[in-house]
Protein backbone atom coordinates (compact mmCIF):
# COMPACT_ATOMS: atom_id res chain seq x y z
CA UNK A 1 0.00 0.00 0.00
CA UNK A 2 0.85 3.60 -0.24
CA UNK A 3 0.30 5.59 2.55
CA UNK A 4 0.31 9.15 3.34
CA UNK A 5 1.06 11.24 6.77
CA UNK A 6 0.36 14.51 7.02
CA UNK A 7 2.21 15.31 10.62
CA UNK A 8 2.86 18.51 12.15
CA UNK A 9 6.05 17.10 13.79
CA UNK A 10 8.11 14.20 12.90
CA UNK A 11 11.62 12.91 14.11
CA UNK A 12 13.89 14.21 15.18
CA UNK A 13 11.16 16.56 17.28
CA UNK A 14 10.55 14.85 20.58
CA UNK A 15 7.35 13.93 21.72
CA UNK A 16 4.84 10.95 22.66
CA UNK A 17 3.10 11.72 19.00
CA UNK A 18 6.66 11.50 17.49
CA UNK A 19 8.00 8.83 19.11
CA UNK A 20 4.09 7.04 17.90
CA UNK A 21 4.81 7.58 14.27
CA UNK A 22 8.15 7.12 14.12
CA UNK A 23 7.66 3.25 15.11
CA UNK A 24 4.66 3.32 12.79
CA UNK A 25 5.98 4.36 9.84
CA UNK A 26 9.24 2.65 10.21
CA UNK A 27 7.57 -0.54 11.09
CA UNK A 28 5.06 0.07 7.83
CA UNK A 29 7.85 0.44 6.07
CA UNK A 30 9.74 -2.43 7.33
CA UNK A 31 6.92 -4.96 5.56
CA UNK A 32 7.10 -3.33 2.41
CA UNK A 33 4.92 -0.22 2.13
CA UNK A 34 5.48 3.29 0.39
CA UNK A 35 5.10 5.32 3.05
CA UNK A 36 5.47 9.26 2.81
CA UNK A 37 5.40 11.27 5.62
CA UNK A 38 4.72 15.43 5.03
CA UNK A 39 5.59 17.27 8.30
CA UNK A 40 7.32 20.98 8.99
CA UNK A 41 10.59 21.69 8.31
CA UNK A 42 12.87 21.81 11.90
CA UNK A 43 16.25 23.40 12.52
CA UNK A 44 18.96 21.01 11.36
CA UNK A 45 17.06 19.41 9.01
CA UNK A 46 17.08 19.13 5.33
CA UNK A 47 13.56 19.07 2.89
CA UNK A 48 13.75 15.95 1.50
CA UNK A 49 15.24 13.05 2.83
CA UNK A 50 14.44 9.15 3.63
CA UNK A 51 14.46 7.70 7.06
CA UNK A 52 14.84 4.09 7.29
CA UNK A 53 12.95 3.32 4.46
CA UNK A 54 10.08 6.54 5.01
CA UNK A 55 10.03 9.19 2.80
CA UNK A 56 10.30 12.82 4.84
CA UNK A 57 8.98 15.56 2.48
CA UNK A 58 9.29 18.96 4.84
CA UNK A 59 7.45 22.27 4.43
CA UNK A 60 9.20 25.33 5.61
CA UNK A 61 7.14 27.37 8.09
CA UNK A 62 7.55 31.00 9.18
CA UNK A 63 9.00 31.10 12.53
CA UNK A 64 6.86 32.96 14.47
CA UNK A 65 3.47 30.42 15.20
CA UNK A 66 5.01 28.29 13.31
CA UNK A 67 3.30 25.41 14.03
CA UNK A 68 -0.35 26.60 13.60
CA UNK A 69 0.63 28.13 10.06
CA UNK A 70 1.67 24.44 9.16
CA UNK A 71 -2.38 23.72 8.86
CA UNK A 72 -2.48 26.24 5.83
CA UNK A 73 1.21 25.83 4.15
CA UNK A 74 0.87 21.98 4.02
CA UNK A 75 -2.63 22.15 2.06
CA UNK A 76 -0.91 22.42 -1.13
CA UNK A 77 1.59 19.80 -0.37
CA UNK A 78 -1.13 17.24 1.08
CA UNK A 79 -2.67 17.96 -2.64
CA UNK A 80 -0.40 17.18 -4.24
CA UNK A 81 1.11 13.88 -2.84
CA UNK A 82 -2.53 12.50 -1.83
CA UNK A 83 -3.21 11.73 -5.56
CA UNK A 84 -0.18 9.33 -5.58
CA UNK A 85 -1.40 7.41 -2.48
CA UNK A 86 -4.15 5.04 -1.27
CA UNK A 87 -4.69 6.14 2.41
CA UNK A 88 -3.88 9.26 4.11
CA UNK A 89 -3.26 9.18 8.06
CA UNK A 90 -3.00 12.41 10.15
CA UNK A 91 -3.34 13.03 13.86
CA UNK A 92 -4.30 15.92 16.16
CA UNK A 93 -3.88 18.85 15.61
CA UNK A 94 -2.36 21.07 13.21
CA UNK A 95 -1.78 18.38 10.43
CA UNK A 96 -5.57 17.13 10.47
CA UNK A 97 -7.04 20.12 8.22
CA UNK A 98 -4.86 19.58 5.36
CA UNK A 99 -4.77 15.87 5.60
CA UNK A 100 -8.79 16.22 5.18
CA UNK A 101 -8.85 18.52 3.11
CA UNK A 102 -6.15 17.01 0.74
CA UNK A 103 -8.58 13.28 0.94
CA UNK A 104 -11.72 15.44 0.23
CA UNK A 105 -9.75 16.51 -2.76
CA UNK A 106 -9.17 13.14 -4.16
CA UNK A 107 -12.44 11.26 -2.84
CA UNK A 108 -9.38 9.11 -1.01
CA UNK A 109 -10.11 7.25 2.67
CA UNK A 110 -8.56 9.13 5.42
CA UNK A 111 -8.25 8.38 9.43
CA UNK A 112 -6.73 10.53 12.10
CA UNK A 113 -5.10 9.47 15.46
CA UNK A 114 -6.40 10.95 18.21
CA UNK A 115 -3.87 10.67 21.20
CA UNK A 116 -6.03 12.92 23.51
CA UNK A 117 -8.97 15.38 24.13
CA UNK A 118 -8.93 17.93 26.78
CA UNK A 119 -11.78 19.65 26.54
CA UNK A 120 -12.97 22.35 28.96
CA UNK A 121 -9.39 21.42 30.44
CA UNK A 122 -7.66 24.13 28.19
CA UNK A 123 -8.57 26.51 30.82
CA UNK A 124 -6.19 24.80 33.18
CA UNK A 125 -3.02 24.41 31.03
CA UNK A 126 0.34 26.60 32.01
CA UNK A 127 0.86 30.11 30.64
CA UNK A 128 -2.54 30.12 28.89
CA UNK A 129 -4.92 32.66 29.05
CA UNK A 130 -9.11 32.60 28.78
CA UNK A 131 -9.23 33.61 25.37
CA UNK A 132 -6.32 31.09 24.01
CA UNK A 133 -8.05 28.49 26.27
CA UNK A 134 -11.79 28.63 24.57
CA UNK A 135 -9.81 29.23 20.98
CA UNK A 136 -8.03 26.10 21.77
CA UNK A 137 -10.96 24.40 22.77
CA UNK A 138 -12.93 25.49 19.92
CA UNK A 139 -10.35 24.85 17.44
CA UNK A 140 -10.32 21.21 19.05
CA UNK A 141 -13.95 20.35 18.65
CA UNK A 142 -13.90 21.64 14.99
CA UNK A 143 -10.63 19.20 14.43
CA UNK A 144 -12.09 16.03 16.03
CA UNK A 145 -15.70 17.07 14.20
CA UNK A 146 -14.00 16.45 10.29
CA UNK A 147 -15.75 13.64 8.73
CA UNK A 148 -12.82 11.18 8.87
CA UNK A 149 -13.51 7.96 7.71
CA UNK A 150 -11.83 6.36 11.21
CA UNK A 151 -10.95 7.79 14.64
CA UNK A 152 -8.20 6.05 16.18
CA UNK A 153 -7.74 6.37 19.78
CA UNK A 154 -4.39 5.81 21.93
CA UNK A 155 -6.58 4.82 25.14
CA UNK A 156 -9.58 3.35 25.43
CA UNK A 157 -9.97 6.72 27.96
CA UNK A 158 -9.58 8.77 24.71
CA UNK A 159 -12.19 6.99 22.69
CA UNK A 160 -14.53 7.45 25.46
CA UNK A 161 -13.85 11.21 25.02
CA UNK A 162 -14.59 11.03 21.57
CA UNK A 163 -17.81 9.58 22.20
CA UNK A 164 -18.65 12.63 23.96
CA UNK A 165 -18.18 14.79 21.51
CA UNK A 166 -20.73 12.86 19.21
CA UNK A 167 -18.32 10.51 16.97
CA UNK A 168 -20.38 7.44 16.95
CA UNK A 169 -18.58 3.87 18.55
CA UNK A 170 -18.23 1.74 15.13
CA UNK A 171 -15.85 4.68 14.02
CA UNK A 172 -13.49 4.50 16.53
CA UNK A 173 -11.14 1.80 17.25
CA UNK A 174 -8.54 1.19 20.17
CA UNK A 175 -4.53 0.82 18.98
CA UNK A 176 -2.41 1.93 22.34
CA UNK A 177 1.13 3.00 21.26
CA UNK A 178 3.93 0.52 22.22
CA UNK A 179 6.89 0.42 23.98
CA UNK A 180 10.76 -0.82 23.22
CA UNK A 181 11.05 -3.35 25.21
CA UNK A 182 14.54 -3.50 24.04
CA UNK A 183 15.69 -0.36 25.23
CA UNK A 184 13.57 -0.24 28.56
CA UNK A 185 14.51 -3.38 29.97
CA UNK A 186 16.03 -2.96 33.39
CA UNK A 187 17.66 -5.97 33.52
CA UNK A 188 20.35 -4.07 31.08
CA UNK A 189 20.66 -0.88 33.65
CA UNK A 190 21.70 -0.19 36.91
CA UNK A 191 21.74 2.97 37.07
CA UNK A 192 25.32 3.31 39.39
CA UNK A 193 27.16 4.81 36.53
CA UNK A 194 24.83 7.89 36.97
CA UNK A 195 24.77 7.98 40.66
CA UNK A 196 28.33 8.33 40.09
CA UNK A 197 28.24 11.23 37.74
CA UNK A 198 25.77 13.11 39.22
CA UNK A 199 26.82 12.23 42.38
CA UNK A 200 23.58 11.35 44.24
CA UNK A 201 24.85 9.08 46.61
CA UNK A 202 22.37 6.73 48.59
CA UNK A 203 19.57 9.72 48.56
CA UNK A 204 16.23 9.17 48.22
CA UNK A 205 16.16 10.20 43.96
CA UNK A 206 12.59 11.12 42.62
CA UNK A 207 12.43 12.01 38.56
CA UNK A 208 10.44 13.70 36.26
CA UNK A 209 11.59 13.63 32.26
CA UNK A 210 10.17 15.13 29.28
CA UNK A 211 8.45 18.18 28.03
CA UNK A 212 6.90 21.39 29.97
CA UNK A 213 4.45 21.18 28.02
CA UNK A 214 1.10 22.91 28.84
CA UNK A 215 -0.33 19.40 29.90
CA UNK A 216 2.26 18.23 31.58
CA UNK A 217 1.70 19.67 35.15
CA UNK A 218 5.40 20.17 35.77
CA UNK A 219 5.06 23.33 38.00
CA UNK A 220 3.00 21.44 40.25
CA UNK A 221 5.83 19.29 41.01
CA UNK A 222 8.05 22.31 41.30
CA UNK A 223 5.76 23.58 43.71
CA UNK A 224 5.94 20.18 45.37
CA UNK A 225 9.61 19.91 45.90
CA UNK A 226 10.04 21.99 49.67
CA UNK A 227 7.02 19.90 50.62
CA UNK A 228 8.88 16.78 50.09
CA UNK A 229 11.87 17.89 50.99
CA UNK A 230 11.18 19.19 54.47
CA UNK A 231 9.80 15.67 55.11
CA UNK A 232 12.39 14.00 53.34
CA UNK A 233 15.81 16.37 53.75
CA UNK A 234 17.67 13.25 52.13
CA UNK A 235 15.95 13.62 48.56
CA UNK A 236 16.37 15.32 45.25
CA UNK A 237 14.48 15.92 42.30
CA UNK A 238 16.28 14.72 39.17
CA UNK A 239 14.80 16.84 36.20
CA UNK A 240 15.90 16.23 32.93
CA UNK A 241 13.43 19.05 30.83
CA UNK A 242 12.89 19.17 27.08
CA UNK A 243 13.71 22.58 26.49
CA UNK A 244 10.70 23.24 23.60
CA UNK A 245 8.33 24.51 24.25
CA UNK A 246 10.63 27.71 25.34
CA UNK A 247 8.03 29.48 27.03
CA UNK A 248 7.45 26.53 29.40
CA UNK A 249 10.94 25.77 29.83
CA UNK A 250 11.70 29.58 31.09
CA UNK A 251 8.35 29.63 33.33
CA UNK A 252 9.48 26.26 34.83
CA UNK A 253 13.09 27.72 34.94
CA UNK A 254 11.60 31.00 36.27
CA UNK A 255 9.77 29.07 38.86
CA UNK A 256 12.37 27.19 40.26
CA UNK A 257 14.46 30.23 40.59
CA UNK A 258 11.94 32.06 42.81
CA UNK A 259 10.71 29.75 44.92
CA UNK A 260 15.20 29.28 45.51
CA UNK A 261 14.97 25.42 45.49
CA UNK A 262 18.19 24.83 43.09
CA UNK A 263 19.94 23.06 45.94
CA UNK A 264 17.18 20.37 46.34
CA UNK A 265 17.07 19.90 42.33
CA UNK A 266 19.65 18.17 39.95
CA UNK A 267 18.65 19.29 36.54
CA UNK A 268 20.22 17.69 33.69
CA UNK A 269 20.00 18.42 29.85
CA UNK A 270 18.30 16.60 27.87
CA UNK A 271 19.48 13.37 27.01
CA UNK A 272 19.75 10.82 23.60
CA UNK A 273 16.79 8.45 24.00
CA UNK A 274 18.97 5.36 24.08
CA UNK A 275 20.75 7.07 27.23
CA UNK A 276 17.22 7.78 29.12
CA UNK A 277 17.11 4.06 30.41
CA UNK A 278 20.17 4.57 32.42
CA UNK A 279 18.69 7.84 34.22
CA UNK A 280 15.11 6.09 34.89
CA UNK A 281 17.69 3.02 36.84
CA UNK A 282 19.01 5.82 38.93
CA UNK A 283 15.85 6.99 40.25
CA UNK A 284 14.24 5.69 43.04
CA UNK A 285 10.45 6.56 41.43
CA UNK A 286 9.17 8.75 38.79
CA UNK A 287 6.68 11.36 39.15
CA UNK A 288 4.33 12.27 36.51
CA UNK A 289 1.92 15.15 37.00
CA UNK A 290 0.20 15.31 34.16
CA UNK A 291 -2.95 17.57 33.88
CA UNK A 292 -3.96 15.48 30.86
CA UNK A 293 -2.38 11.86 29.02
CA UNK A 294 -3.93 10.54 25.76
CA UNK A 295 -1.68 7.47 26.70
CA UNK A 296 1.54 8.57 28.52
CA UNK A 297 4.65 7.47 27.50
CA UNK A 298 6.54 7.95 30.48
CA UNK A 299 4.18 5.98 32.84
CA UNK A 300 4.40 3.05 30.74
CA UNK A 301 8.29 3.23 29.77
CA UNK A 302 9.05 3.68 33.85
CA UNK A 303 6.97 0.89 34.59
CA UNK A 304 8.50 -1.06 32.20
CA UNK A 305 11.99 -0.33 33.53
CA UNK A 306 10.61 -1.64 36.96
CA UNK A 307 9.99 1.74 38.45
CA UNK A 308 7.59 2.85 41.07
CA UNK A 309 5.83 6.18 39.53
CA UNK A 310 3.86 8.76 41.50
CA UNK A 311 1.19 9.51 38.61
CA UNK A 312 -1.74 11.85 38.10
CA UNK A 313 -5.30 9.98 38.54
CA UNK A 314 -6.61 11.76 35.29
CA UNK A 315 -7.08 10.59 31.52
CA UNK A 316 -5.30 7.67 30.98
CA UNK A 317 -2.76 7.10 33.13
CA UNK A 318 -4.56 4.82 35.45
CA UNK A 319 -5.21 2.53 32.68
CA UNK A 320 -2.01 2.65 31.60
CA UNK A 321 -0.01 2.39 34.74
CA UNK A 322 1.46 -1.00 36.11
CA UNK A 323 3.77 -2.60 38.31
CA UNK A 324 4.24 -0.74 41.37
CA UNK A 325 2.13 2.90 41.47
CA UNK A 326 0.45 5.71 43.37
CA UNK A 327 -2.55 7.83 41.48
CA UNK A 328 -2.66 11.03 43.57
CA UNK A 329 -4.96 14.21 42.68
CA UNK A 330 -3.64 15.79 39.83
CA UNK A 331 -3.00 19.81 40.36
CA UNK A 332 -2.08 19.25 43.95
CA UNK A 333 1.24 19.72 45.36
CA UNK A 334 0.89 18.44 48.46
CA UNK A 335 -0.69 15.28 46.96
CA UNK A 336 2.32 14.87 45.16
CA UNK A 337 4.56 15.31 48.20
CA UNK A 338 2.34 13.02 50.38
CA UNK A 339 2.42 10.13 47.30
CA UNK A 340 6.34 10.37 47.26
CA UNK A 341 6.59 10.06 51.29
CA UNK A 342 4.49 7.04 51.10
CA UNK A 343 6.69 5.56 48.53
CA UNK A 344 9.61 6.37 50.27
CA UNK A 345 7.76 4.66 53.39
CA UNK A 346 7.38 1.97 51.07
CA UNK A 347 3.24 2.38 51.21
CA UNK A 348 2.33 1.58 47.66
CA UNK A 349 -0.57 0.34 45.28
CA UNK A 350 0.36 -2.66 42.96
CA UNK A 351 -1.09 -4.59 39.78
CA UNK A 352 0.69 -6.82 37.07
CA UNK A 353 2.72 -5.50 34.31
CA UNK A 354 1.17 -4.31 31.61
CA UNK A 355 2.88 -4.52 27.82
CA UNK A 356 2.79 -2.25 24.98
CA UNK A 357 4.28 -4.15 21.85
CA UNK A 358 5.22 -1.74 19.05
CA UNK A 359 4.49 -4.94 16.38
CA UNK A 360 1.17 -5.16 17.82
CA UNK A 361 0.30 -1.20 16.96
CA UNK A 362 2.05 -1.53 13.92
CA UNK A 363 -0.23 -4.23 13.19
CA UNK A 364 -3.55 -2.96 14.27
CA UNK A 365 -3.03 0.05 12.31
CA UNK A 366 -1.85 -2.07 9.28
CA UNK A 367 -4.95 -4.16 9.26
CA UNK A 368 -7.27 -0.55 8.75
CA UNK A 369 -5.22 0.49 5.78
CA UNK A 370 -5.83 -3.29 4.47
CA UNK A 371 -9.81 -3.12 5.37
CA UNK A 372 -10.55 0.17 3.67
CA UNK A 373 -7.96 -0.33 0.65
CA UNK A 374 -9.58 -3.57 0.35
CA UNK A 375 -13.09 -2.18 0.37
CA UNK A 376 -11.86 0.67 -2.40
CA UNK A 377 -10.89 -2.05 -4.48
CA UNK A 378 -13.65 -3.49 -4.80
CA UNK A 379 -15.73 -1.02 -5.57
CA UNK A 380 -13.35 0.10 -8.31
CA UNK A 381 -13.67 -2.96 -9.74
CA UNK A 382 -17.06 -2.91 -9.58
CA UNK A 383 -17.46 0.23 -11.30
CA UNK A 384 -14.98 -1.13 -13.87
CA UNK A 385 -17.53 -4.22 -14.46
CA UNK A 386 -20.45 -1.64 -14.97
Amino acid sequence: MRLLFVLEHYHPFIGGAEVLFKNLCEGLAGRGHEVTVLTSLLPGTIPEENINGVAVRRVKLPKKGSRYWFSFVAITQSIKLAGQVDFIHTTTYNGAFPAWLAALWYKKKCMITVHEIIGDGWTEMMGMNWVAACVHRVLERVIVSLPFNIYVSVSAYTAGRLQDYGIRPDKIKVIHNGIDYDLFNPTLRTGAKIRKKLQLGTRFIYMYFGRPGISKGVEFLIKAVPLISASLPNSKLLLILSKRPEKGYRMIQALIKSMAIDQTIVQVEPVPRVELPDYIAAADCVVIPSLSEGFGFSAAESCAMGKTVVVSDVASLPEVVSGKYLLVQSKNPQAIADGLISIYNGEVESKGIRTFKWEDCVTGYEKIYSNFSGAAKKRNDNEFRD
